[in-house]
């Protein structure tokens, strides 16, 4: 199981693989890979506890950590990630001539 904050995407994120009978890998979720998909620490800890035990105060420290972050900015690479992301555009707009 891995739960936690992705700053650039403003998303918390759940993830989490099972092992089958024959040791494969199987990802049986993996939700918060698009902006703002997961927007509170339950919404992520709610996909995951049926699958594990949930310490007490882990919405606490996931909150924390997202308040961590709060006066961080997105960096050149990562506002181009996000362009991509979300409006499939690699490059930022260009001034449209005369305008």
């Amino acid at each position: 199981m891995v739960v936690g904050y992705d700053r650039p995407l403003e998303t918390f994120f759940a993830q989490a693989i099972a092992i089958d009978a024959t040791g494969e890998e199987d990802c049986v979720i993996w939700q918060g890979t698009y902006p703002g998909e997961l927007p509170t620490p339950r919404s992520a800890i709610a996909l995951i506890e049926h699958y594990c035990n949930v310490p007490e105060d882990l919405a606490r420290q996931l909150e924390t950590d997202r308040l961590a972050t709060l006066a961080q900015a997105d960096g050149p690479n990562q506002q181009a990630a996000k362009r991509a992301l979300i409006i499939g555009e690699a490059e930022p707009p260009r001034p449209k001539p005369g305008g």
